[in-house]
């Protein structure tokens, strides 16, 4: 029997990647959606629809699935909590925390907010990457006398660059790493976003509050489960992180001083092989390869990557030697923070936690 789930902002962008997500999923069946007051009682279409245009507003590309066009909205209150198994959280960060409380009290919630990432007893959970962190959500059970847990992705630029760097971090003892972004627009979401006068022919050189997320982020999910808390990894980040014209999928430019020795070759057999251990193979949601590594100078590109494992896939390229450093490396990489970063990711993470019987 497949578990009950709900999807709570399922209008947003990232709602409607839920949706699309979640379409003939094996183990996970949407039964109850809600949104704002101002999208409660219509129909999911009408819900979605442009009230003085008309125009329906699905954003995700594709055709709108056909079990979601007649489910009812309803308001975030008349969810029932008894009747589901798990909370997919697609909340604007200011909304999600008291959201995201109500519901945790009785039932997992999978979130893709900053709400909780930053609490001590919260992981900032990957799959494939730190799922020993998952043990975490015990503990914060107990702390705050839930029956649920909530469950937190990173920010999208964070995703690309953690799991590029764990390896790394494992085999060669990475303890300090540079990074540039050059982010979609999409990551920007529609309000307050960035209007197009803004991005084209132009790149944006700050986004507020994103490079201390990643600073932040990155470190816990690098760290050690120890004691009911994670400690840190001893790695130092810094970062500069940009907004670009490009649509969809954030390309990262990254430097990494190593402990140990390290060449290309050696990174791309790393690479290569936890590709074959990786811990989410199989899974309903995962790529055939969690990671590419291309030898061709010119990838990745976003507009090739974005389609490579339906978005779940992290592409890596020019993985060269670092001349700064004693022992490093500097590559690109490409993420798709509205797949792997987003909706898709939370719902490959759901899947990882049922198979560990956290859900």
């Amino acid at each position: 029997m497949k578990k009950k789930v709900a999807i709570i902002g399922v209008t947003g962008a990232v709602g409607q990647e839920f949706v699309l997500s979640l379409k003939d999923h094996p183990w996970f069946e949407v039964t109850q959606i809600a949104a704002s007051e101002r999208s409660a009682g219509k129909n999911y279409v009408d819900a979605i629809r442009d009230p003085d245009s008309g125009i329906i507003k699905w954003e995700v590309g594709g055709e709108i699935p056909e079990y979601i066009k007649g489910m009812t909205v309803k308001k975030i209150d008349e969810i029932n909590a008894a009747e589901l198994d798990l909370v997919f959280s697609a909340v604007e960060s200011n909304a999600a925390r008291d959201i995201e409380t109500k519901f945790a009290k009785d039932v997992p919630v999978i979130s893709t907010s900053s709400a909780y990432r930053y609490e001590d007893d919260v992981p900032i959970l990957i799959p494939g990457i730190n799922d020993e962190q998952s043990e975490l959500l015990e503990v914060q059970k107990k702390n705050r006398g839930w029956k649920g847990w909530v469950a937190p992705l990173p920010n999208c630029t964070t995703t690309g660059l953690a799991i590029t760097m764990k390896p790394l971090y494992e085999k060669y003892g990475a303890k300090k790493v540079m990074m540039t972004s050059m982010q979609a627009i999409s990551g920007a979401g529609r309000s307050p976003g960035v209007s197009a006068m803004d991005v084209i022919d132009n790149i944006i050189p700050y986004i507020p509050k994103e490079e201390e997320k990643v600073r932040i982020e990155t470190k816990k999910i690098l760290g050690k489960l120890k004691d009911g808390k994670i400690e840190p990894a001893d790695i130092r980040v810094s970062c500069t992180c940009t907004r670009v014209p490009v649509i969809d999928g954030h390309t990262e430019s990254v430097f990494v001083e190593t402990e140990k020795e390290v060449d290309p070759k050696k990174a791309k057999e790393t690479y290569e092989q936890y590709n074959k251990e990786i811990s989410v193979a199989g899974l309903p949601s995962a790529p055939k390869d969690y990671y590419v590594v291309h030898e061709d100078p010119t990838r990745p590109q976003p507009r090739i990557e974005r389609h490579v494992g339906d978005g779940m896939t992290t592409t890596i390229g020019r993985l060269e030697k670092e001349e700064l450093f004693e022992h490093g490396l500097k590559y690109m990489l490409f993420s798709h923070n509205k797949k792997m970063g987003s909706a898709k990711g939370a719902v490959l993470l759901a899947e990882m936690l049922y198979k560990k019987d956290k859900i």
